[in-house]
């Protein structure tokens, strides 16, 4: 079986590890990563899903926090600080330095964002193809209004800096509308016998990757079934903030409202959590086949059977 996954940071790394652990061996897993977080930092090209999805799957991920490297260190933060470079507010440890050093040598010797990403994989083994959504540079920047006026600040500040403390207006991805599909991007689309949306932020992780020319074409294209997770549950949220973006592109913050967002001409089927089966009749009216199962990713076997289901979904669908 060929599975594409499209998929962001924390919600889809590690709806990604239950996945692996669900299917067989013999099973291919492609995952198409989204780059619109990624921000240019210390001279550094730092790539935040990519490497959540790296280290979760290689085993290196900080569990806790669910982004970085586990036993880190921050003497470089630290000495950066002394000579007065920021920003203080986004945290590189050394171990994720050493990473972001690779990638940028590697970018400024001509290898392409792709080439590069398959080349840390070499040392991490995430057991899964891991694409980025692009090799060209695109950033999610976000609209919002504070004492500074109206402005647009990349989308990294708007989390991590300013928690999402402020309405965002907009959510402009700048740059994807003359990016390119990476290369393997859209024939793993095409061959796939599964398309997967896991539990990712919908507006700026899938919303992104979407947004690169082609690349929502392949999908609803697809031969293949299309199954959505829910990444809200009881109208709230399961990790981070993604009501505030949801607000900003007009979506309801519901299980209900992201399936009918996405629409049927572009999933076929949608898990929403037991708390929220009430949405099933309303999803299913829209032409998009509906269940409802636990959708909290408590460990790596709960993760998994999650990923059956939408697998057993999608055979319904396909069916």
């Amino acid at each position: 079986m060929r599975i594409v996954a499209l998929a962001g940071g924390i919600g889809g790394a590690r709806f990604l590890r239950g996945l692996r652990a669900a299917v067989g061996p013999q099973d291919e897993i492609t995952v198409i990563g989204n780059t619109g977080d990624d921000i240019h930092l210390y001279g550094l090209k730092v790539c935040p899903d990519l490497d959540t999805v790296m280290y979760t799957l290689g085993g290196g991920i900080h569990e806790e926090q669910g982004w970085g490297r586990t036993d880190e260190t921050w003497s470089i933060k630290a000495e950066m600080k002394e000579y007065g470079v920021g920003p203080e507010w986004f945290g590189l440890g050394d171990r994720d330095f050493a990473t972001h050093l690779v990638r940028s040598q590697m970018l400024t010797a001509g290898y392409s964002l792709s080439q590069v990403t398959e080349a840390l994989c070499v040392r991490w083994k995430p057991g899964v193809r891991l694409l980025p959504m692009s090799d060209d540079r695109v950033e999610t920047h976000v609209r919002i209004t504070d004492e500074q006026g109206t402005r647009a600040v990349h989308f990294q500040e708007y989390w991590v800096r300013l928690h999402a403390a402020v309405d965002a207006e907009a959510i402009i991805p700048v740059g994807a509308d003359t990016a390119k599909p990476a290369p393997g991007v859209l024939e793993a689309l095409a061959a796939a016998d599964v398309i997967l949306f896991p539990p990712s932020n919908p507006v700026v992780s899938i919303g992104t990757i979407l947004a690169v020319p082609g690349i929502r074409e392949a999908v609803a294209a697809a031969a293949a079934p299309v199954v959505g997770l829910s990444p809200i549950i009881g109208g709230a949220p399961v990790r981070g903030m993604a009501d505030k973006v949801l607000a900003a592109v007009g979506v309801e913050a519901t299980a209900e409202a992201v399936a009918l967002n996405y629409g049927s001409e572009l999933i076929d089927g949608w898990l929403v959590d037991t708390a929220d089966e009430a949405s099933v009749a309303a999803v299913e009216a829209a032409g998009i086949a509906c269940r409802a199962v636990p959708l909290l990713m408590t460990d790596v076997e709960a993760t998994a059977e999650m990923a059956r289901a939408a697998l057993a979904l999608a055979e319904q669908v396909r069916a």
